[in-house]
């Protein structure tokens, strides 16, 4: 197949990502899609293939055309059941980033579980206490979600778990 002598040629071109976006929580480091997408493209055309990222039966994914020929090939992920549209389209572009690296085997660093957090970081929370509920202190902290407070400012004084926080984050809306 055609196809796979012309990705071998874009991954040649494409060599090693730098990642140049801080994320804000956990101050790690990774590309963008954009920065993905801006990088891929040039090596992609010169090689006459085309780039798609359709959503297709609730899965979002990568698919790369050789427009001489029709060969594709592609990677998918299905979305979870996500009914907040902000969420859906976080996830979404997660997804597009990472079906396009993973389909052109573009070298970047495991960023994922708890590579993702620095170890300072992942000491620091580990050393907070647990919020739990009746205690003073989940009596302060629904005064101040009630008071306008946003959840997610829990996290720097306690660990609290999904189910709390989702009880929190009710308690705001």
């Amino acid at each position: 197949m055609k196809i796979y002598k012309k990705l071998y040629n874009v991954t040649n071109k494409i060599g090693k990502m730098k990642k140049d976006t801080t994320n804000p929580f956990y101050g790690n480091k990774y590309f963008d899609i954009n920065q993905l997408i801006e990088s891929v493209r040039p090596a992609l055309i010169e090689e006459d293939l085309l780039l798609l990222q359709p959503i297709r039966d609730n899965n979002v994914g990568t698919v790369i055309i050789d427009v001489e020929t029709g060969e594709s090939v592609e990677s998918f992920l299905p979305l979870p059941d996500i009914s907040d549209p902000q969420k859906v389209g976080s996830v979404i572009t997660y997804f597009r980033r990472y079906t396009l690296q993973s389909l052109l085997g573009i070298e970047a660093e495991d960023d994922d579980g708890n590579r993702t957090v620095p170890e300072n970081k992942r000491q620091e929370y580990m050393n907070r206490p647990w919020l739990n509920e009746g205690t003073p202190e989940w009596d302060k902290c629904e005064e101040y979600v009630k008071g306008g407070g946003n959840p997610k400012d829990l996290y720097r004084k306690y660990q609290i778990s999904n189910a709390n926080m989702d009880y929190f984050k009710k308690l705001k809306s």
